[in-house]
C-alpha cells in the first residue's frame, strides 16, 4: 500500500503518510552501482601517449635515458654523472631538439620528492616531454 488512508481503509479518504521504502530501496541500488563502477572510472595504468607509425626503420642510436637508483646514484644514458654534469648535457641536447623526450626509471624506494625534483630540473633544462619507465606485473 503506498500511505495511509485515514478513514482506517473503509473509504477514500486523503493520504495522510508516505511509504519511504521503495525510495531508500532505490537510493541503495543507486550507492551499489556507484560503487562498482567506480573501480572502472580509475585507472590502473600510466597512460603515455606514443607516436604511431606505418613502419619503423630503425630504433634511436642513443635514447636519452635517466635513472635514480635506490642509493642515490644519477645514471645519464648508461653513465653515471652528478646533477650538474645531466643539468648540463640535458640542455645542450634540449636546445638542439626541442621535441626531446627524456624517459625517467627510478626504484621503487627512491622517494617521491627526489623523482619530482630531477622532472622539475629536466623541465628547468629546457625538456617538455617526459616518458616514465614502469615494468608491468
Amino acid at each position: 500500500m503506498a500511505g495511509t488512508l485515514s478513514g482506517g481503509g473503509r473509504g477514500r479518504g486523503m493520504i495522510s503518510g508516505i511509504n519511504v521504502t521503495p525510495l531508500v530501496d532505490v537510493v541503495l541500488v543507486l550507492l551499489i552501482i556507484l560503487m562498482v563502477s567506480a573501480n572502472y572510472i580509475v585507472s590502473r595504468s600510466l597512460k603515455v601517449d606514443l607516436p604511431k607509425t606505418a613502419s619503423s626503420d630503425s630504433a634511436p642510436e642513443k635514447p636519452n635515458a635517466v635513472t635514480l637508483s635506490r642509493d642515490g646514484k644519477l645514471t645519464w644514458n648508461e653513465a653515471v654523472v652528478s646533477e650538474a654534469q645531466f643539468v648540463g648535457e640535458l640542455k645542450a641536447l634540449a636546445a638542439k631538439d626541442p621535441e626531446l623526450t627524456l624517459m625517467v626509471s627510478a626504484d621503487k624506494d627512491v622517494p617521491h620528492g627526489t623523482v619530482v625534483h630531477l622532472l622539475d630540473v629536466a623541465k628547468v633544462a629546457g625538456v617538455v616531454k617526459f616518458a616514465i619507465n614502469v615494468q608491468p606485473e
